[in-house]
């Protein structure tokens, strides 16, 4: 492998397509050449219908042609595209896969919820290798949930646990939180299930040393709660949020209407709306660890950054 390496990796979930391309550093680290994500609501309805909405299917190519010309400027040699949760549930995908072999020259993958795990975790750890362990890292999409407790040596995960849980914040909204604000019995609903799928998860929350939170909506509570004008990327990745802080911040979202959460200076346009049933999850998950949230902006496509150049 030369050490001008380029790669491209896109990690299509259920609320957002998003984009790393990266440059090898030749010794086994990596520089960000390109990032970013638009939010496309793929998995709009999906829980409900098991199919992919046109207009969902619509908005998400759009911002594979976007990618597709971007990759092909980086001159990236390898590319891999995996999609998650709403893709493992639509029934009518095929016209999904045609629409990415079409743009991108490659297969989608519809990864397992374990591989999603591992490669969330690698991400995460890959960017604090000093981080007490064993480590728990969070990755709340919106159509699941991967959490994966472990240690990570010598570019290697040791997993003590992992799962994929089928509760996410565009899955949760959908389900339960249907009025706006959330009523205090459609909360209770949903907060009977989170719990009841986190208790029987077989994660050891307890042994969590470091708890991280990975993917969009830990980025955004992290922001919420630092008051940002404008989302900074570097300000919160490293940042830590509080448990009580967690908490506050859920209850707020939970209780305001999505015009309110709209007013929110970071606050993404298309995730307003969905924020306060990720951060249901994050809070309840953080009423069974032991340490603060630590937010890092290092996650899935890290980890298939570091899995395609380790390959190549």
């Amino acid at each position: 492998m030369s050490e001008t390496t380029t790669v491209a990796a896109i990690d299509c979930g259920t609320n957002s397509v998003r984009l790393l391309i990266a440059r090898s550093d030749g010794d086994g680290a990596f520089t960000e050449v390109d990032r970013d994500l638009h939010l496309t609501r793929l998995g709009q309805g999906v829980d409900a219908t098991r199919r992919f909405a046109p207009e969902a299917l619509e908005r998400t190519m759009a911002a594979l042609d976007d990618f597709a010309a971007r990759i092909r400027r980086a001159g990236a040699s390898a590319v891999r595209m995996v999609a998650t949760s709403a893709a493992r549930d639509a029934t009518n995908r095929d016209e999904f896969f045609a629409g990415v072999r079409e743009r991108l020259g490659v297969d989608a993958e519809i990864i397992s919820g374990d591989e999603e795990a591992r490669l969330s975790f690698v991400g995460a750890l890959s960017a604090a290798p000093d981080a007490d362990v064993p480590a728990l890292v969070m990755d709340i999409g919106g159509g699941s949930t991967e959490l994966v407790l472990g240690s990570f040596a010598g570019g290697r995960p040791e997993l003590l646990g992992a799962v994929s849980l089928d509760m996410g914040s565009v899955r949760l909204r959908e389900r339960f939180l249907h009025s706006d604000p959330p009523t205090e019995a459609e909360i209770a609903d949903a907060t009977r299930f989170v719990d009841g799928l986190l208790d029987g998860s077989g994660i050891d929350f307890g042994a969590a040393r470091t708890w991280f939170g990975v993917g969009g909506t830990a980025t955004c509570l992290s922001a919420v709660v630092l008051g940002l004008e404008t989302y900074d990327r570097s300000v919160v990745h490293g940042s830590v949020v509080s448990k009580d802080d967690l908490d506050a911040v859920t209850h707020r979202l939970l209780t305001s209407p999505v015009a309110q959460v709209l007013e929110l200076p970071s606050m993404p346009p298309k995730r307003a709306d969905v924020i306060c049933a990720g951060a249901l999850i994050a809070s309840r998950v953080g009423a069974r660890v032991a340490t603060a949230l630590s937010v890092s902006e290092s996650d899935i496509l890290d980890g298939l950054v570091l899995d395609l150049l380790a390959r190549a």
